[in-house]
This record gives C-alpha cells, structure tokens and sequence, in this order.
C-alpha cells in the first residue's frame, strides 16, 4: 500500500502527446509534485495531422515512455493492444496509483490498473464528448462506459466548477462528492517577458502595420472548435467597422485545407492568415490585440489562459468550463453559439481602444493569481492524500 512506501509511486498516462493543455498538466504535475512522489509518465500516438508536443517534456528534462498503438481513433485491435502494453509497464513499475488523463488513456488505463489491482486510481476529464462530437447512440454508449469506469475509480477529477456540475448532476457519471476540482496551472512567465521584442517580431514576419488590429484564434482545426464561425464573423467585422483588421488562425488538423476553401468562398482570404502551429506561441500572443474562442464544447482551454496572461482581452463562446477561466467584462466578452450576437461582441471590442487597454490589464491581473502550476501541484497532492487515507 502507498503509504508503506517511502514513496508514493504514480503512473501517469495521458491520451497522447500532441499540442494542447494536457500535456502541460501532465508534465508539470510529473515534474514539480512534491518529493513523496515519483512519476512514471506514459502517453499514446498522436494523429499526423497533429502536432507534437514532446519538446515541452523535453525542455522540462522529463522521461517518458509512448504507447504506439493507443491512439485517438477507435481500434479494436489496437486498443487491445494498447491495453496490453499498459498492462506489462503497470506489472513491471508496481505503482501506487494509476492516474490517468483523457478519454482514451483513462478508458485504457482504468481498465489495465483496474485487471492488475493497482490500490488508487484517477482520472482527469480535460473535457468531454457528451455533446457536439456524435451522434445520439454513440453518445450514449461514452456515456454508460464513464459511469462503468468511474465505478473503478478511486475519485474523478474536474478541471473546472462548471465541468464537476456536468460530470455530477447532468450526465450523472458518478456522485459529485467524488469529483474534486483541480482547475489547470501553467508556467505563464513566458508571457510576460519581453512583449515588446516579441511584439515587433511577430507583426514584422506578418507585415502587421502599427494601426491593425490583429485577431487570433489558437487550437485544432477541428469540427468542435467551430472556425467557420470565427471566419463569419471577421467577415461580419470588416464590414461593420472604420479600423483595419487583420485576422490569424493559429494550429492545424483535419479542417485545414476545408476551411482556407472557405475563407475563399467568403472572400476573406486577404485578412486572414493560416500559421498552422507556432512553437513559440508567446511572440504569437504578442503580437496579437484580441484572442477569440467559437467552440462548442470546451473544457479549460489553454489559449484562453494564455492569452489573458499575455493581457490579450477575449470574446469566446459561453461553453464548458470557460466561464470558470474568465471574468465576464472584465477580461472576456462572452457569447452564446451565435454568428451574430458573437460578432456584436468582437466589434465593440475592435472599436472601443479604450476597453481593449482596460480588459488587457484586468487580464494579467487576473491570470497571476488564478493559474499557477504551483497551485496545481499542491491542489493534487491534497487529492491524493485526502483518498488515500
């Protein structure tokens, strides 16, 4: 048992390592927990349309081991296989406990600790596909296995208030006294150093002139995150407002090729630019005057904080846990799932200097106290101890 130990020993696997807020959370909680812990880390295959993120657990120096056949897509003979490898590194590192993030490697690895016995096991929703990914049926099916899977687990862990109540009380995947909220914690340094360097640098490789107004949206390129609206609305942008803009859609996937199609046939294409993925996304928030967020469903997502700690002001849509995230007028203008009502919030944005200036430095303020990752590492080890009693 963990507390026999002289340490506690965690297996900590995460769906896969591509770009986005979970690997930040599994890296810094591997990294900086306390030194009752030691953190063997795990992660699937990314898709190829996806963009790695190894290189954050490499500039953190931290070990870590990839499942090739656990992989975002549902295979029967890969998942079991996957299953299997899990379940060989689980008998050969003895862990205390399995903490597992995602959907995938949370439905992979409560499964394989729950065969081996591990004594504790976790789980961390980073979001959910109970509504906007499929359909009715399929749906339902996630669902049902979520309870099954959170049955096993020792508790659940939400990033958000919003997210508990969703898991707790709407899609009822277990009871809420077993679901802890432990909201995210970043390294936001980054995005406070130096911003005029990287400010320049940003807008002379885009040709930013000092009077546009540079708009971006950060993340996948999928069906989720909703671009075409963010393109309707641009368009909307430019032809209700006096001021230049200029608009950047920042990351890759599956959507590309479809959505520049459709920046051509709303005539957008001379204003928005496609960067794909930025490694150093800090000089690209820089750069930037306004972040936005169309998504229909969302967790916590990591470009919202990011932004704010770079003291970008937000329109974002009102899904998930981003209420959580965000002051409502003070450092984010939200909106329901509407081109329209989400077009009015951007353009006042656009317009006012005045409101810009005021939410950017309500952001910074904002963002300093909420999201440290020394937060998150002392928020889990009080999880850990409080079940593990």
């Amino acid at each position: 048992m963990a507390y026999f130990r002289e340490m506690t020993k965690i297996l900590r696997i995460l769906n896969r390592f591509n770009v986005g807020g979970p690997t930040y959370n599994v890296a810094y909680l591997t990294k900086y927990l306390s030194d009752e812990y030691t953190t063997v880390l795990i992660g699937g295959e990314r898709e190829e349309s996806e963009a790695s993120s190894e290189y954050i657990l490499k500039e953190l120096d931290i070990p870590y081991t990839i499942v090739p056949d656990m992989k975002r897509s549902i295979s029967l003979k890969n998942d079991i296989k996957a299953l299997r490898e899990i379940i060989s590194i689980i008998k050969k590192e003895k862990p205390d406990i399995v903490h597992t993030h995602a959907s995938k490697a949370g439905m992979l690895g409560r499964l394989a600790a729950k065969i081996c016995g591990v004594p504790y096991i976790f789980h961390t929703f980073h979001g959910h596909v109970f509504h906007s990914y499929f359909g009715k049926k399929k749906t339902s099916f996630f669902i049902h296995l979520e309870r099954l899977l959170a049955r096993w687990s020792t508790a659940i862990i939400a990033i958000s208030d919003i997210q508990k109540h969703e898991l707790g009380d709407i899609y009822k995947i277990c009871p809420p006294e077993k679901i802890q909220v432990v909201p995210l914690g970043f390294d936001l340094h980054k995005f406070t150093e130096q911003t005029d360097e990287k400010r320049k640098q940003f807008r002379t490789q885009y040709n930013l002139q000092d009077d546009e107004i540079a708009i971006g949206i950060v993340g996948r390129l999928a069906p989720v995150k909703n671009h075409e609206m963010f393109i309707d609305a641009i368009c909307n942008c430019q032809k209700q407002t006096s001021k230049k803009i200029r608009a950047f859609i920042i990351g890759d996937g599956e959507l590309a090729e479809q959505l520049q199609t459709y920046c051509k046939n709303t005539n957008t294409e001379q204003i928005i630019t496609f960067t794909s993925w930025i490694k150093d996304i800090d000089v690209a928030y820089a750069g930037l005057d306004i972040v936005a967020l169309t998504s229909f469903n969302e967790g916590t997502p990591v470009s919202i904080i990011e932004a704010q700690a770079a003291g970008k002001p937000v329109v974002s849509t009102n899904v998930g846990g981003i209420s959580d995230i965000v002051q409502e007028d003070e450092t984010a203008l939200l909106s329901e799932i509407d081109t329209e009502k989400f077009t009015e919030k951007l353009t006042r944005l656009i317009n006012d200097d005045d409101l810009r200036e005021k939410m950017s430095e309500k952001s910074r303020q904002f963002s300093d106290s909420k999201f440290s990752y020394v937060r998150l590492c002392t928020d889990m080890e009080n999880v850990y101890k409080k079940f593990m009693k």
